[in-house]
């Protein structure tokens, strides 16, 4: 698999990624090993983690399998701190006690001494400056080698790259991680021009639309799938209208001219456009990892990827077109 940097830093990462969010819940353990084993065989190195996935199973996993079928430097994992579910209730708590309570905690789960990237997962409503002073203190103790935030909107992610940039000796920010794909374009209002400004890369979440990219929604909501899922089908559903599934069939449309699946052209639209670094992918079974991955030797047309800019919000500036 071809690597990109992470933004300016030294950091190099397979241009995919696994999500591991089911891990633990809708994808069993047995399923986990063989989606981790596939994925570094194919080249992969990226594994996002969280504390809140599966209660701190999806962790367990990783840890398991790190100790049994894999080697700890052949993988980049990335973990995040601030976000999870206390007394079956969400909570966002980014003081510097929880967030480094949190980071404690996964690296004992995954029986590793350090992570590679230690992210924010949330903005929360601890003071920045001290949420940020825990990024530092992690990476000065070498518990975590960069760090990076999630789910920041625009202005939130400029002013914590700007604060971590302002003072030498604190960790700068590589990475951002938020929803994109042809359902979600937000990110390209400010987002991503901030990600560049700073010099950091993007990790999309849900790069096939929360998996209505895939066509599986096309002939109705099947049970076995997520929006077929009570506690998933929230997840699913904003993406079930009209307009989405005027997407997903200009997707298929195009996926039928190039004898690829529409999950393969949606995700390649994504792993390509300007700023992004890698997809994070969420598949639950070894056979959609599979058809995921055969993508590393494919690449969409330049007018395929406009028609589907146009289609689907309008010109990525990025690509240079007015």
């Amino acid at each position: 698999m071809l690597k990109r940097a992470v933004g300016v830093s030294g950091l190099s990462v397979g241009r995919l990624g696994l999500g591991t969010m089911t891990w633990g819940g809708d994808v069993s353990p047995d399923t986990a090993r063989l989606l981790l084993r596939d994925f570094v065989a194919a080249g992969g190195d990226l594994i996002d983690t969280a504390p809140a996935y599966g209660g701190g199973r999806a962790e367990e996993l990783v840890g398991r399998y790190l100790r049994s079928d894999l080697r700890r430097d052949d993988l980049v994992i990335a973990t995040k701190a601030g976000f999870g579910t206390h007394g079956g209730v969400q909570t966002v708590d980014t003081s510097r006690r929880a967030m480094l309570d949190d980071l404690t905690d996964s690296l004992r789960r995954l029986r590793t001494d350090h992570v590679d990237i230690w992210q924010v997962h949330a903005w929360g409503d601890a003071p920045l400056e001290e949420t940020l002073a825990a990024l530092d203190q992690a990476v000065n103790s070498g518990m975590a080698r960069y760090v990076g935030v999630c789910n920041y909107i625009g202005w939130q992610l400029g002013t914590a790259a700007a604060w971590q940039r302002a003072v030498p000796g604190r960790a700068r920010l590589v990475s951002g991680q938020i929803e994109y794909s042809l359902l979600a374009r937000r990110a390209e209002v400010e987002v991503l021009p901030a990600l560049a400004h700073h010099g950091m890369g993007l990790f999309p979440w849900s790069p096939l639309g929360r998996g209505v990219l895939t066509g599986k929604y096309r002939g109705g909501v099947l049970r076995d799938s997520r929006g077929g899922r009570e506690h998933l089908a929230w997840f699913v559903e904003p993406y079930l209208d009209a307009r989405s599934t005027a997407v997903v069939d200009a997707v298929a449309r195009a996926a039928d001219g190039l004898g690829l699946s529409t999950a393969q052209v949606a995700l390649l639209w994504v792993r390509d456009a300007p700023g992004v670094t890698a997809p994070l992918l969420g598949a639950r079974t070894t056979d959609q990892l599979a058809s995921l991955l055969q993508t590393e030797s494919q690449s969409l047309p330049e007018p395929i990827a406009a028609a589907l800019d146009d289609i689907t919000g309008g010109p990525h500036a990025g690509r240079g077109r007015a």
